[in-house]
């Protein structure tokens, strides 16, 4: 039997709260193992100015609203916040959910919210995944018991910092979502517990090979860090059908239908299609995917995949 397994991301973005907790209910009735949503103040596909609710508060209600499945940010921006307040943040979760929350964060690239916010963006990619490595060693830190005061010049200034309580997981997972070949992934590597890749499955599984040697380089076993792939997938009983309603979201989220697709994003098809993707990235070595999807959250999709697509995913051999 194949252990693969599915979470969703609601995007937060075109959507009514009373929609968007609906469907955070049906995930957690339908049996998939993740729930998250972004961590953005503007909306990044289509118009900026779109309704779109803030991360954190959405996933703390979820929390009290859900019963079973895990719950997280896909991924955290680490430039929102300071990192020791999002190690309370996060732990509070955790008391919530009763052990459930993951902590996603990744080094932030939407300059328009942070501009408008007045949040440093920082002076370039490699200074913000600077400072992601510091933050997320500093959390990695505070989540396991440790004192933390930051080095001499650090980003940050923590001066013999404390949390209490801890979290209710004896090691809750931090998610780290990127492609970084240099930064990103050997940050993975010192401190992470999952992985959040997007990609052709030839694509990610050459670069499972850059994590395993900043592993190796680290001193940390690869068989720790779970791996999953970010797809966005429309499920009917014809492409074209699928199609369809692919256009139907984008209308709905501001987004010109024309705009130019990822080759692995999205899925359009049928139940036997989408099966064929999920195990040649089950084949590469992520056995854990996490399907993004646009206001209105299409049901059809949603329950084809868990009760059409998880079963004949799980029947195959590993």
């Amino acid at each position: 039997m194949n252990d693969f397994k599915i979470g969703i991301n609601l995007w937060s973005q075109g959507s009514s709260w009373s929609h968007l907790l609906d469907t955070a209910l049906a995930v957690d009735r339908l049996g998939y193992e993740h729930l998250w949503t972004w961590d953005h103040v503007k909306a990044i596909v289509g118009d900026p100015d779109q309704p779109i609710h803030e991360g954190w508060t959405t996933v703390t209600a979820w929390a009290m609203a859900t019963q079973r499945v895990r719950i997280g940010l896909m991924v955290g921006a680490n430039t929102f916040r300071n990192p020791a307040l999002v190690a309370k943040i996060v732990t509070t979760l955790d008391h919530a959910s009763g052990g459930r929350a993951i902590l996603g964060i990744g080094g932030a690239w939407f300059e328009l919210e942070h501009r408008e916010f007045g949040i440093d963006f920082g002076s370039s990619v490699g200074q913000r995944l600077d400072w992601l490595d510091e933050s997320v060693g500093a959390i990695r830190a505070l989540l396991s018991g440790e004192r933390v005061t930051s080095p001499e010049g650090g980003h940050y200034a923590f001066d013999d910092l404390t949390i209490n309580p801890m979290p209710v997981q004896k090691r809750l997972p931090i998610l780290i979502g990127g492609n970084g070949r240099t930064k990103t992934l050997r940050t993975l590597a010192r401190y992470g517990d999952m992985w959040n890749a997007f990609g052709l499955p030839a694509e990610v599984r050459e670069l499972d090979g850059v994590l395993r040697r900043h592993c190796e380089e680290v001193g940390r076993d690869e068989r720790e860090i779970e791996r999953s792939i970010n797809l966005w997938l429309v499920i009917r009983d014809s492409e074209a059908a699928a199609r369809r309603e692919w256009a139907a979201w984008m209308e709905l989220n501001r987004t010109p239908v024309e705009k130019k697709l990822e080759p692995s994003r999205p899925v359009f098809g049928t139940p036997e299609t989408i099966v064929a993707r999920l195990l040649e990235y089950s084949d590469a070595g992520f056995k854990t995917v996490i399907v993004e999807m646009p206001a209105p959250y299409d049901r059809e999709t949603l329950e084809r995949l868990a009760r059409e697509v998880r079963p004949m995913v799980a029947q195959k051999p590993v």
